[in-house]
């Protein structure tokens, strides 16, 4: 808006100043007119004679008073180069045409002292080295006068004539603003409209000034915002004005609009849209009492313009931030946040409201996509704001709008939301083109903090908006194998990323269709060669902020064959690991289970394959389709040890609730049956898949046993197993798998109204598994011991069958664990027959691994139970057993070491001294290999043994000294070990042989060469001491002092750290003892003494 007038005479600015100008406003607002509070006051009469007196005080002192005759020059100057009226018959304008002259005088001098100041030098050797303030400065007393001017201006020269609707009422207010909307009088003139168009001009042209327009917008921007808008854009239907000079001209009108737009685009903009959305105000309220005035709506004009110039305020640079700052700030968030501002982050209600605003695309966009590529960038800055107070607030803003705009207008959100968000893991799929200038070894393709972004981003879009919307899941799903690629290189070190990376993860397998998890899952597992993964180029690295980047690879061109093999059996074992580890957090959902029983469905396929084709001719004489075809069958073998190593990860890891429901449980036995009969059908049964065969069944038994409550839908499901069965009661060999393969399926077919006693009896069998104790009520031992001897019978009549057919028998390893319950200490000794323990002496020769490891396991476990057969061959036995300790094999020399610590336990004195004898013989006898086995033996018997061991004490402490000189450094460690398990039981058996001990191990510790050796002789001390406890002060009181000279040289010269390592220990253990010694605990107790 123009100026009201020329700037005044420089006279009369010359000699004017602040005081003057402040002490006329502060005797125009008494009493009171500073505080605010003193604006409450509730007389009409009261009202308009407290105006005049004021006014008729500020003109007497003005002509009386000589020290205010400049302030009077420079007030009349200004008056008279004003083009508004000042005097009317209404008191209330009279008032506010005096505050706004005397405004215009303080902006005026305030600009002339501003212009006449010169600033000297100040001198920095002096305290006083601030520079010197400007006179216009106001204090803060003096801001408060011009504040309760500002206030009273507004009151009386802009609310009351505001259009009902358009701002906040007067009486809406406070009660003082009601005494004024009465008290004002709207029929005199100057006209309403003349009068809101001077207040709103003449406060615009106070506002120029910098400190009074911050004064003048901080609290008053609203109202005359409303008033420009009514002046500027309101169609008046109003009474028609009386005098012609009182209604706007087009001109003042288009100033009006113009000022508008001016204050907008110069405001605070979450100021601004905080304050168009309060004009703009909402639906119409009702009101039951008169007496209670609310607002009324807003117009239809002002609504329109309302959300015009919102959407100018969306559309500008950084307008998105302003327009949810601007409304969370309306919401009470407040600008620095704090507690309100985490009170209305949580309140989806509001972000959501936010979230359709800024979906929604405004008339004046040319077209949605325009506006969405205008805006959209806006809105992923909204996820990376700095102000941690604030910053929750706009990602939730952006989460709901993310979710919005994809719902609206699917195909633009994927355009310019998510494809820049999800830009840099596309930019490693092994899809995507990398430029040739990217191909550089070791350049950085994606960098630390783009990726870190991208995945922060991508977890509060998918997780914490947790709404799987079709195109979210669409825009996820090709991205999916890098995102594991990155999980799995997270899982080898610490990541600040690897919880989000899973998050993710188990979130899109969670929402996606089973089919789409389970082939994002094979992808996972490279077992989908087809599906996206990391691009062969493309390499994750960690970075120098403890973050990832990816970069190209390196040509490694001196890397051998070997090591690249290795390299990729472990990465590739490594994966199935981690994906192990990402579906133990899927098993209530089903989705771990539905992808075990798919492995198992694979592995039947690739068990069908005739291997028999990989015989084929050299490959000198292969023509091209042969080896086509050579290769083919290499890969299926690959995919087949690859489907072998996800299952065994897969039972590892997964608990017993890997099955949710019976679709599930009857999928898996499906699975296991058609294995079965594929394997019959190519003559490759074995003991493992007979065990899961019967292991299967007896889950089906369970099942119809009563264990689970079953509907008649789970009998429909459970009928898909029927064909099966039957294949199984025709094929099968064993005639106890038979007969209940036939009794299940005449459960099944009577949706369980009939069930044999076999059925039963696996039930209980599959159950007793879990059960340690083998507890079994009495009434019901009788029957399972009638099933067990027809069971044998059958067995019986399967060996000479199978025997016949040239196939393997599995009974004798299998009726304990499937056929029979689990034996208890009611049952009778002569529970193996003589055949079954000859079948399993043969077993434990024989070539195949499982089989010779599970014979000794069984031999073992007979042994436990004190079987008398068993025991009647103990001689056999440790042969079988000691021979087995010569394989190579780990599962076979581990059983075979078990059986031998068994036996020694039940016979000690038959085969412990053997023992010591092969332990203590020389290389040339048995090999160091066998004599390390047979030293784990001596361990295990040894903490068997517990304090019967005081009975062996010489020999094995005689032989374990010996060892502790033998030339090879592995047997002195291995002797050394033993001697401390040893000493940590005999306790105070241990003093006649002490110095031997001590002697042995100072000398061992400070001169052995190996390091391996000085850490066992110290371990040794270590155990030592914790096993005699607070009794060592009492058994090694002659030595106690040397084991701690000896400690202390190994803690001071000893250059190997996990020997001082031991060391340290061993004196916290000797210092604790000492403590307890000299400092007894003292104890609080009571003696009751009998008296004679």
């Amino acid at each position: 808006m123009a100026a009201p007038g020329q700037a005044p005479g420089g006279e009369a600015l010359g000699t004017c100043g602040l005081e003057s100008i402040l002490e006329a406003l502060k005797l125009l607002l008494s009493p009171g007119g500073s505080d605010s509070s003193s604006l409450q006051i509730t007389k009409h009469n009261v009202l308009l004679a407290t105006l005049n007196s004021n006014l008729s005080a500020l003109e007497d002192k003005l002509l009386k008073d000589p020290h205010w005759k400049t302030l009077k020059l420079l007030r009349d100057e200004i008056a008279n180069n004003s083009e508004w009226p000042q005097n009317s018959v209404d008191v209330t304008w009279s008032f506010t045409s005096q505050a706004l002259l005397l405004l215009l005088c303080l902006k005026e001098t305030m600009i002339h002292l501003a212009a006449d100041f010169t600033p000297g030098k100040p001198n920095l050797k002096t305290p006083e080295a601030a520079p010197a303030l400007s006179p216009d400065t106001l204090s803060i007393s003096q801001q408060k006068t011009v504040q309760s001017a500002l206030q009273f201006v507004v009151t009386l020269g802009i609310c009351p004539y505001l259009m009902p609707g358009v701002g906040v009422p007067l009486r809406c207010r406070t009660e003082f603003g009601a005494v004024v909307q009465d008290v004002v009088c709207l029929d005199a003139p100057p006209h309403a409209t003349r009068r809101l168009y001077t207040s709103c001009k003449v406060l615009l042209n106070v506002a120029r000034h910098t400190s009074l327009g911050s004064l003048i917008f901080c609290r008053h921007f609203g109202d005359i915002a409303a008033g420009l808008c009514q002046l500027g854009f309101s169609s008046t239907k109003r009474k028609p004005p009386k005098p012609e000079g009182e209604v706007l001209t087009e001109e003042e009108k288009t100033l009006s609009r113009e000022a508008l737009r001016d204050i907008l685009d110069q405001a605070y903009q979450p100021l601004a849209v905080r304050e168009l959305l309060l004009l703009q105000g909402g639906p119409p309220q009702s009101c039951t009492d008169e007496k209670t005035q609310v607002r009324c709506q807003a117009p239809a004009w002002l609504r329109r313009l309302c959300g015009q110039l919102l959407s100018e305020r969306l559309m500008r640079p950084s307008g998105v931030q302003a327009v949810v700052q601007g409304i969370l700030e309306g919401a009470g968030a407040g600008a620095a946040g704090g507690s309100d501002a985490e009170a209305a982050a949580t309140d989806w209600k509001k972000c959501d409201l936010i979230a359709k605003i800024l979906a929604s695309c405004p008339q004046q966009s040319l077209s949605p996509e325009d506006y969405y590529r205008d805006i959209c960038p806006q809105i992923l800055d909204l996820f990376h704001f700095q102000d941690k107070l604030t910053a929750r607030q706009f990602q939730r803003v952006a989460t709901s709008t993310f979710i919005a705009m994809s719902r609206e207008h699917p195909q633009l959100a994927f355009k310019y939301l998510l494809q820049p968000v999800l830009a840099p893991l596309c930019r490693c799929l092994n899809t995507a083109e990398i430029p040739e200038s990217d191909m550089v070894p070791g350049i950085i393709l994606v960098s630390e903090e783009e990726l870190t972004r991208c995945i922060e981003n991508v977890f509060k879009v998918y997780v914490v908006g947790n709404e799987p919307v079709t195109v979210l899941m669409e825009s996820l799903f090709p991205v999916l194998g890098v995102l594991f690629s990155l999980y799995c290189f997270t899982k080898q070190s610490v990541s600040h990323i690897r919880s989000l990376c899973q998050e993710i993860l188990l979130w899109i397998l969670g929402k996606l269709e089973r089919k789409k998890a389970i082939a994002s899952l094979k992808g996972f597992a490279r077992l989908d060669k087809t599906a996206s993964s990391l691009h062969s180029l493309c390499q994750f690295r960690a970075a120098t902020q403890g973050g990832i980047m990816v970069t190209i690879k390196e040509a490694n061109c001196d890397e051998d064959e070997d090591e690249a093999l290795y390299q990729k059996v472990s990465s590739e074992q490594c994966r199935v690991e981690h994906l192990g580890d990402l579906l133990s957090h899927c098993q209530e959902c089903g989705l771990a289970g539905d992808f075990f029983i798919f492995c198992l469905k694979e592995l039947t396929h690739l068990a069908v394959e005739d291997e028999a084709e990989l015989k084929t001719k050299p490959f000198s004489s292969k023509s091209l389709l042969e080896s086509e075809e050579h290769q083919a069958l290499v890969e299926g073998q690959q995919q087949k040890l690859l489907v072998l190593q996800l299952l065994a990860v897969l039972c590892e890891r997964m608990s017993e609730q890997i099955f949710t429901n019976i679709a599930q449980v009857v999928d898996f036995v499906a699975a296991t049956l058609q294995r079965a009969c594929a394997s019959l059908a190519h003559q490759t049964q074995s003991t493992v898949e007979s065990q899961t065969l019967s292991m299967s069944m007896g889950l089906v038994a369970v099942m119809l046993g009563g264990a689970v409550q079953l509907k008649s839908s789970d009998f429909a499901v459970l009928k898909q197993l029927l064909p099966l069965l039957e294949k199984v009661s025709k094929v099968y060999p064993d005639p106890v798998i038979q007969e209940l393969a036939i009794d299940l399926r005449i459960t099944i077919s009577t949706h369980g109204a009939f069930s044999t006693e076999a059925v039963s009896v696996a039930a209980q069998s599959t159950l007793n598994k879990k059960d340690p104790e083998g507890k079994i009520e009495e009434q019901q031992q009788s029957s399972h011991e009638s099933y067990n001897d027809e069971s044998h019978r059958k067995q019986q009549q399967g060996h000479e069958k199978s025997k016949q057919t040239g196939l393997k028998s599995s009974a004798p390893l299998i009726p304990q664990e499937v056929s029979e319950p689990r034996a208890t200490t009611n049952q009778k000794s002569e529970s193996v027959t003589t055949d079954q323990l000859q079948e399993v002496l043969l077993s434990a020769y024989d070539p195949q691994i499982p089989t010779r490891a599970a014979a000794l396991r069984t031999l073992s476990c007979w042994i436990e139970r004190r079987e008398t057969k068993a025991l009647e061959m103990q001689e056999k036995l440790l042969k079988i057993f000691l021979e087995n300790l010569e394989h190579e094999d780990t599962f076979v020399y581990l059983s075979a070491i078990q059986g031998v610590a068994l036996l020694s336990d039940a016979y000690p004195e038959k085969i412990l001294l053997g023992l010591l004898a092969q332990y203590d013989s020389d290389k040339d006898k048995h090999t160091a290999e066998t004599r390390m086995k047979v030293g784990e033996v001596l361990m295990r018997i040894v903490r068997a043994l517990g304090d019967m061991v005081s009975k062996y004490r010489e020999p094995l402490i005689h032989t374990f000294l010996r060892g502790a000189r033998d030339p090879d450094s592995a047997h002195r460690a291995s002797s050394l070990s033993n001697l401390g398990e040893l000493c940590q039981r005999l306790d105070f058996l241990l003093g006649s042989v002490v110095h031997e001990v001590t002697a042995c191990l100072i000398a061992v510790a400070k001169t052995d060469h190996e390091v391996q050796v000085r850490r066992a002789a110290v371990h040794v001390v270590v155990l030592l001491l914790r096993g005699l406890s607070q009794k060592a002060t009492e058994v090694l009181r002659d030595v106690l002092k040397d084991l701690y000279h000896l400690l202390k040289h190994v803690v001071r010269l000893e250059p190997d750290d996990v020997a001082k390592l031991h060391a340290q220990l061993a004196l916290e253990e000797l210092d604790e003892i000492m403590r307890n010694f000299l400092f007894p605990p003292q104890k609080l107790e009571k003696k009751i003494v009998v008296l004679p």
